[in-house]
């Protein structure tokens, strides 16, 4: 007879709020389980535990206000290879995400059944129709809005840039847009839609936080068409990103032998997790800054590993596409340790998951 779990597993419908959940919620981690924030090892974000390294700001960088009229759009453009009139900065996805469906006409939009929890309730909110939608393998729905993740979070699905123009297209032609997250795209850029920022009917999402590891400046990009990206920066207000974090964020863009560094070392590193949980037998794809598996034991596997002092990331049980095919089950997504003695003490904590627990 198998043993239960020390501790009931935390449910992410278990929340007091019904805001979207995320990542990094170490706070119900510490509450829920007693232990320490100090003798916790957080893998519940799909962020590079090994940041950017910023420097020191000058003085005036803290005491004046932000200036718009830096070169921070001209660097940004430099690094995605875009015009620079399609880029809006904004102070991380998040607000873009907010903002951009009050300036779209209302209208059906299609968002993944599982993927970033914060684009439905956004569109919801904007008095948009949300349409059920399992993901690109259903193929482009019969909407004026696609919402896709590429890579998604936290499925790892992608889909290629010759697909993504076709749905642009179809969608353009219907008056509508496609609006791509690329927030986990700066690791393996060969599927970004960055060559056709500007185009009419697409909006593409960039982020500063996942692969340069700086989510607490809170700072990213909007890529759109000229009249929308002004709409967009007027919605979004003035000061949108504070000066210490366009300080970051100009340096970490600008710095390429970091950025190749890192690449190499994210690519082995998200090798090495999917590795290991395939190891213990757990059905899982990755990207290389984060592992996914869906099963039937998730729900355990994340309250074991959390008895361990290991925080993950459960999603509740959505409809998912499967190579038998579709199966609604809950799911764990797992991030990069930083050193190696977090690559040991995970390793360590997945061996000690009890037998009642482990896929056999």
């Amino acid at each position: 007879m198998s043993a239960s779990p020390a501790a009931p597993a935390p449910s992410p419908s278990s929340s007091p709020s019904n805001a979207p959940r995320h990542g990094g919620n170490l706070g119900e981690a510490i509450h829920r389980f007693g232990r320490p924030r100090e003798d916790w090892l957080d893998l519940s974000t799909g962020i590079n535990p090994v940041g950017y390294p910023v420097p020191m700001p000058p003085p005036s960088v803290w005491r004046d206000l932000p200036d718009a009229f830096d070169d921070l759009c001209d660097v940004a453009a430099r690094y995605y290879g875009v015009p620079v009139d399609t880029v809006v900065p904004c102070a991380g996805s998040q607000a873009v995400i907010r903002a951009l469906p009050a300036l779209l006409r209302p209208g059906r939009v299609a968002v993944a059944s599982l993927t970033y929890s914060e684009y439905a309730p956004a569109f919801a909110h904007a008095g948009h129709t949300l349409v059920p939608w399992l993901g690109p393998e259903a193929g482009l729905p019969d909407v004026d809005y696609l919402v896709w993740v590429n890579p998604d979070n936290p499925t790892t699905r992608s889909v290629s840039r010759e697909t993504l123009a076709q749905w642009q297209a179809q969608l353009t032609a219907r008056g509508g847009m496609l609006i791509v997250d690329e927030a986990f795209a700066d690791v393996s850029p060969a599927t970004s839609m960055t060559p056709h920022a500007g185009e009419d009917g697409l909006v593409i999402l960039r982020s500063v936080g996942k692969f340069f590891g700086l989510a607490g400046i809170r700072a990213g990009f909007a890529l759109c068409p000229k009249g929308l990206g002004t709409r967009l920066t007027e919605r979004l207000g003035a000061w949108t990103i504070s000066g210490p974090a366009r300080f970051a964020v100009r340096t970490a863009l600008s710095d390429t032998a970091w950025q190749l560094a890192t690449r190499e070392r994210l690519l082995r590193e998200g090798e090495r997790l999917l590795s290991l949980l395939r190891d213990q037998r757990w059905p899982t794809v990755g990207t290389p800054l984060f592992a996914w598996t869906a099963h039937a034991l998730a729900p355990q596997w994340h309250a074991q590993l959390a008895e361990q002092g290991v925080w993950t990331r459960l999603f509740d049980a959505r409809p998912i596409s499967l190579v038998d095919g579709i199966e609604t089950l809950p799911s764990l997504r797992l991030g990069l340790p930083a050193t190696e003695d977090e690559w040991q003490r995970l390793v360590g904590a997945l061996t000690a998951l009890r037998p009642g627990f482990r896929r056999e």
